[in-house]
């Protein structure tokens, strides 16, 4: 949306419907409505304080839109009043792959240069045990020119029209957290208008209404356009009968088919479709006229594109496409659910739904909601170090909104979410595997949201199909799958190439992270069905070709086996044995072991291989000469380093590597010639002077508040919290704006939107109230910590319905900074396992976990 401000164009060639509403598209992005503004929340926001709200249309569109979505479908809204500009989404639309280049392939090598790649694997592992510092320049070799990697693409703008005219006053819009739906309100013409928009997950549409207090409103139209988004192909925008549009378009030139239908309905009014001609194709409004007798109108719109993730295999060429979507968008907009249900029918349903989902969890800050300040004023005044609890737990609730709203879909939440207003937006919204999607569903487990489902299927689907050719051509290994940072939903697995692109590229290791994930997830669950079915098979995978590719460390000669070559993710030199590398193969390499009996496989010369390179990789744990937990395997950590990644900090967190450090597994190795074995204090020593030298998120490479936010996860992770709820706070005071969009570099004039520091937020929080890092084994004692790193400013509060691995249901209370009271229930399905409940450092409770087993704990 960058270029809206400076190019928006006075003449559009459409009718002069769709003229009016972008000129006041343009007003609203500039100047603003000319209205009177509330003084307090409306009388609608919820009592708790639970929501967004704001005095006047929203202006810029990153920093002041408000979002809805149901993961198939979503949209911005500004709030606008007797126009409004609606910015759509569409979980699948993207431009580039095989819908604009029927050649690409994932921007992998060729078949026919599996020898040449090979021989360059071995030529740069040679170099790199061969340097004196143990690094080399690049390995560009293998590498590939992303071809048409594509960008997620807008769908476009809907325009609602309210035949209203004069002042606007007593102007209102907010975003209603409890119930998961925008609205706006005001008064125009002596009538108390209310315009509501959400997206329902259980009709897979998005419904936008208005009323008014005085029971009828004015005559309306609704037309759709593509113009304000800046080289999205013109659509076709036609009739599909006398109540509902349908436009159908390109990504691209050639590109991915999409396509939307918009259905209109009103109570006491006729609505009426008018297709005709312009200058740009076909084109149509839909209309809603009556004399005086039209009570509510209302418009709820589905979408989708011929994209098919089972379509992205070798059985269909990679060809990711499916059917035309018009069918399956005819059998949703004429259900029964949407086309002929009452409006209150379609939203309580929504309501039903969304409570369900995000509700379950609850959590109290001991906040006070501030009704009387809007929003933007309560994130402008906001201050490090001082904090303010009821913002902070409204950002807590929009991080699992956010998150619920685009992970429901078919596709999981990408950089944006689902919510990207260009054609080519910032890092193409895509799926970055090295911190970003990971920190997308960090409080997924724990704060009890069911949304990992598309997540694990993205995985099996987009990843291991083409990632099994990747592991073949590129690495000459032809077990399992490997992907590297960046991906598509066209299967890029390739290594990326575009100049010495080693430190962003060279990250074989993004599907180990992911793989945790999926450990995770069957550790929270105990879900032996879905492990059978999907789990499973995905880790078994990924260990596989991990076997393979680990080699003997030739350089130290210490008998270990290490990754090479190897980049610490996002940063140089190229080598081997890196830390981040060999904390999560060797964590992905428990989770076989763990997981092996509920899994049903009979493969135990894959175990017994696991168990053996386990013992004999090099953990990446190792103390340099400044004290610092090295990054690399080679001594050359820089104590100016402040790179934004805490890459070899993963096993603090949310890895556990570094917090459940283990001497007797972990911690002998070869150091000089001579056997040294590290305590676990030693290595917390450690990893803290890393964490200090690496400051506090605003380096000169960066300004971001994932960044921030990892920081603060790992403070709480340390028991520190003092330094946590300084990062945390910080984060919020630099890079969020006042829609509570996480900002990207936030004093730019046009800051980018990146979701990951909102959806990021309620797992570092979450990781200052309740710890429990996962063990080695499960014979291993699991450690529940409460209030490890609690900030006075959350002196009271409460926790109820949280997650905890071993299947364990966790609520408790704490006021003047200790528990008041916990209860623990554990699942019907569970592995019996050792558990220790700890509060400052002492055991008050330790029990061996059984089915349905429930525990209250009052004292402290």
């Amino acid at each position: 949306m960058q270029d809206l401000l400076f190019e928006l164009p006075y003449s559009w060639g459409l009718d002069v419907v769709v003229s009016q509403a972008l000129m006041l598209l343009r007003r609203v992005l500039l100047l603003g409505p000319a209205v009177s503004i509330a003084v307090a929340a409306p009388s609608a926001f919820p009592a708790t304080g639970n929501g967004l709200w704001y005095t006047d249309v929203g202006g810029f569109w990153t920093r002041w839109w408000l979002p809805v979505g149901n993961g198939y479908l979503a949209a911005m809204t500004p709030g606008g009043t007797y126009q409004e500009i609606t910015q759509l989404n569409i979980e699948s639309l993207w431009s580039g792959g095989p819908f604009q280049d029927p050649t690409y392939n994932g921007g992998n090598p060729l078949p026919n240069q599996t020898t040449q790649m090979a021989d360059a694997m071995q030529a740069y592992r040679a170099a790199i045990f061969a340097s004196p510092t143990g690094d080399i320049d690049n390995i560009e070799t293998l590498a590939t020119d992303a071809g048409d990697y594509g960008s997620y693409v807008g769908a476009g703008f809907f325009i609602s029209n309210l035949n209203t005219t004069g002042p606007v006053t007593n102007y209102a819009r907010w975003l209603d957290l409890d119930q998961g739906i925008a609205r706006a309100s005001w008064t125009q013409d002596g009538s108390d208008f209310t315009r509501e928009t959400f997206c329902s997950h259980p009709t897979q549409a998005c419904t936008q209404h208005v009323s008014s207090a005085s029971g009828s409103i004015p005559s309306s139209s609704f037309v759709f356009s593509s113009d304000l988004e800046v080289s999205l192909p013109t659509p076709n925008v036609t009739c599909l009968n006398s109540d509902t549009l349908m436009v159908r378009g390109l990504a691209g030139e050639p590109g991915m088919l999409y396509e939307l239908l918009f259905h209109v309905r009103s109570t006491g009014g006729t609505v009426s479709c008018s297709q005709f001609e312009d200058s740009e194709g076909a084109n149509a409004t839909v209309s809603v006229t009556g004399h005086n007798n039209i009570t509510e109108t209302w418009v709820s719109w589905v979408g989708s594109t011929e994209f098919d993730l089972d379509a992205g295999d070798a059985a269909h060429n990679f060809t990711f496409r499916g059917a035309d979507p018009h069918a399956a968008l005819l059998d949703l907009i004429t259900a029964p659910a949407v086309a002929t249900a009452s409006y209150s029918a379609i939203r309580s349903q929504h309501f039903a739904d969304f409570d369900t989902t995000f509700n379950t969890f609850q959590l109290d800050l001991g906040q006070t909601a501030q009704l009387s300040t809007p929003t933007n004023e309560l994130i402008t005044s906001y201050e490090y170090n001082t904090g303010n609890p009821y913002l902070e737990w409204v950002m807590f609730n929009f991080g699992r909104y956010l998150l619920g709203s685009s992970a429901r879909g078919t596709l999981p939440a990408n950089l944006q979410g689902k919510w990207a207003g260009n054609v080519s937006n910032p890092w193409s919204a895509d799926y970055h595997s090295n911190i970003n999607i990971q920190m997308n569903y960090w409080s997924a487990e724990m704060s009890n949201l069911d949304v990992t489902e598309s997540l694990f299927t993205y995985f099996e689907k987009n990843w291991a199909p083409r990632g099994a050719y990747t592991a073949q051509v590129l690495y000459n290994i032809s077990r399992g799958w490997v992907t590297h940072d960046e991906m598509n939903i066209f299967g890029h697995t390739g290594m990326k190439a575009g100049g010495n692109t080693a430190q962003w590229a060279d990250y074989p290791e993004s599907a180990v992270w992911m793989m945790i994930h999926v450990w995770d997830h069957f550790d929270y669950t105990n879900d032996i069905t879905w492990w059978k079915s999907q789990g499973w098979p995905l880790v078994k995978g990924v260990a596989s070709f991990h076997l393979d590719k680990l080699i003997p460390d030739e350089s130290f000669k210490d008998g270990t086996l290490v990754t090479a070559p190897c980049n610490s993710p996002e940063q140089v030199p190229i080598t081997f044995g890196c830390a981040h590398a060999q904390q999560v193969i060797w964590q992905l390499f428990n989770a076989v072991e763990k997981g092996y009996a509920a899994s049903g496989d009979t493969d135990t010369a894959l175990l017994e291989e696991v168990r053996a390179k386990k013992a004999a990789m090099d953990k990446g744990l190792r103390i340099g000469w400044w004290g610092q937990l090295q990054e690399w395997k080679w001594d050359q950590d820089m104590q100016n380093d402040t790179h934004r990644h805490l890459s070899h900090l993963i096993g603090l967190y949310p890895g556990y590597a570094i917090a459940n450090f283990n001497p007797d597994t972990q911690g002998t190795l070869l150091v000089n010639g001579t056997n040294t074995t590290y305590t676990k204090p030693q290595i917390i020593d450690a990893a803290t002077t890393s964490l200090i030298h690496r400051g506090n998120g605003t380096g000169p490479d960066a300004d971001a508040g994932w960044e921030k936010m990892w920081r603060a996860a790992a403070w709480a992770q340390l028991g520190n919290a003092s330094e946590f709820y300084f990062e945390f706070t910080y984060a919020i005071y630099e890079n969020f704006g006042e829609n509570l969009f996480s900002l990207y570099d936030p004093f730019d004039a046009f800051p980018i939107f990146q979701i990951d520091a909102n959806l990021g937020l309620p797992g570092a929080l979450l990781n200052s109230l309740i710890q429990a890092p996962d063990t080695e084994t499960y014979s291993t004692t699991l450690t529940v910590k409460l209030l490890p790193a609690l900030p006075s400013a959350w002196n009271t509060g409460s926790i109820k319905n949280a997650r905890v691995r071993g299947g364990m249901t966790l609520s408790f209370a704490w006021k003047d900074g200790t528990p008041t009271n916990a209860s623990i229930q554990v699942d019907s399905s569970v592995v019996s396992r050792p558990v220790e409940v700890v509060f400052g450092g002492k055991v008050v409770d330790s029990f061996t976990t059984s089915r349905g087993m429930k525990r209250t704990i009052t004292k402290f």
